[in-house]
């Protein structure tokens, strides 16, 4: 009796282990198509980790627009091309709505933050930033005619190098730093502000080492690699830099504050902050702030700064479309007032065109990582809780569906018939869905006006043939940037 009840106990332990593992192996075959992994090292023999945005393509070109690639033990689903991203962030916005967990991040930001953050804590401060940003001028004319005058003083900051040549990158990041700096601390910076240029030099050194091919390795193996020399060290020892940086605006703020009359975000936050201060599961905390402020401060300062520089080199390789929009400037604005948002409808041609250098720049082509926050079933494959996940944006951006002809520069993809500005779904420089760019309002209106009072105040020249000007990113990175160039502007007669 006893020798029967123990055979019929190995028997259904037997059965169990055979089910478990069925169940296992036809999860396994559900899995989007890829590369076979190696035990423990997965695919990373197979990537080419010095251009992984063209491993990533790749992976479409021969698996479909859904595949699978295992990055050491780390699963990361690769979606290429509009459709299946639209698909994905629209369709099934909540499923593929959390932020994919990134070594760097998490050791440096330790989940606060709106970036970085998933759940309640992510809703909240992204509904709060969003409302806060609003109120302090997203959009309306207020934060307009800051944007204006600062694009004044870097016109001026142009004509003191007048017929010199001189790399713009710094100068067009200060310029659009200061419009962050307006939001977050109410202040702007003198160009000469030694701090100032300090913080922005560590800010562009950390954008360069996070999106470069050793953050990539970086992320295999994390705990094995903090006890080994690498730039992540350098990274992290300039987050520390910039968080004392911000520490300090935030302790000034803490000091001189008005609960009746805040003057920026870091108020907003604060008073928030006094409100809930008898809430223990209270979001809104000092950490959360720090986070906030450092997060939308480098993401505010890179982006728009890398678009305007790449701006700028498109248009000296293209003189002629250069040359269309100063007449289109002249015509609409003349010489006698700064552009305005509301000019922009009035120029559908010089609209294209910033639409298509965005498009063409393509300045993240990986898109930021999201996560899965459920076991999900997507185009028939089985996608598990919390893989990652790379929206392609450089395959949304470059989608032969919806741009004629894609690897080259042409505003024509931006211009029906009779030059008015055309819409297409597929240009979504700034994401889509639950996720997308907070500071999208911001950014366009930073280009647009930036970009079309250097045109009306300066002629651009430079030393190299237009013909051999290389308008292809940097290589070997993560994040699309212009090769670097020199430039000279002349006052526009």
């Amino acid at each position: 009796m006893e020798l029967s009840g123990i055979g019929t106990l190995i028997l259904l332990f037997f059965l169990t282990f055979l089910v478990t593992v069925w169940v296992r192996r036809n999860k396994q075959s559900a899995l989007p198509p890829g590369p076979t992994p190696l035990p423990l090292l997965g695919n990373i023999l197979q990537i080419n980790f010095k251009d992984i945005v063209h491993s990533f393509v790749q992976l479409g070109t021969q698996y479909g627009p859904v595949s699978m690639v295992h990055l050491g033990q780390k699963k990361a689903v690769v979606l290429n091309g509009y459709d299946v991203v639209r698909e994905a962030f629209i369709d099934n916005g909540e499923v593929f709505s959390d932020r994919a967990k990134l070594a760097i991040a998490e050791i440096a930001f330790k989940g606060y933050g709106v970036l970085f953050s998933n759940g309640e804590r992510w809703r909240q401060m992204r509904r709060f930033t969003l409302s806060t940003l609003r109120n302090f001028g997203m959009g309306k004319r207020s934060l307009e005619e800051r944007v204006q005058e600062e694009a004044k003083c870097l016109a001026e900051e142009f004509r003191k190098k007048e017929g010199a040549q001189f790399d713009p990158t710094f100068l067009l990041s200060l310029a659009v730093s200061n419009i962050t700096c307006s939001i977050f601390f109410n202040e702007r910076f003198e160009y000469e502000d030694k701090e100032f240029l300090s913080m922005l030099a560590l800010i562009k050194e950390a954008f360069r080492i996070v999106t470069s091919p050793w953050a990539q390795i970086f992320e295999l193996a994390p705990n094995f690699f903090m006890y080994l020399p690498g730039s992540h060290h350098t990274v992290f020892n300039i987050f520390d830099k910039v968080n004392e940086f911000m520490m300090k605006k935030i302790t000034m703020h803490e000091a001189t504050l008005d609960e009746n009359c805040p003057r920026d975000y870091i108020d907003c936050f604060l008073i928030k902050m006094r409100e809930e201060k008898d809430n223990l599961n209270t979001e809104f905390n000092i950490n959360n702030l720090l986070v906030n402020v450092m997060n939308l401060f480098f993401a505010g300062t890179e982006t728009s700064g890398t678009t305007l520089t790449y701006s700028l080199l498109i248009l000296l390789k293209y003189p002629d479309v250069r040359k269309k929009i100063q007449e289109e400037i002249d015509l609409v604005i003349g010489q006698s007032r700064c552009p305005s948002v509301e000019d922009r409808i009035n120029m559908p041609y010089t609209d294209a065109v910033i639409h298509e250098i965005q498009r063409f720049a393509d300045i993240v082509p990986l898109g930021l990582a999201r996560a899965t926050s459920q076991d999900t079933k997507f185009r028939g494959y089985h996608i598990p809780k919390g893989t990652t996940v790379f929206p392609m944006l450089t395959t949304v951006l470059k989608d032969e569906k919806y741009f004629k002809n894609p690897q080259a520069f042409d505003p024509n993809h931006f211009l029906d018939d009779k030059g008015n500005l055309k819409k297409i779904e597929a240009f979504i420089p700034f994401s889509l869905g639950k996720r997308n760019c907070l500071g999208e309002g911001l950014a366009r209106m930073e280009i647009f006006l930036f970009l079309t009072y250097i045109l009306q105040m300066f002629d651009l020249k430079c030393h190299t043939d237009p013909e051999e000007i290389d308008i292809s990113p940097v290589p070997n990175s993560g994040s699309f940037t212009a090769r670097p160039y020199t430039i000279s502007m002349t006052q526009r007669i």
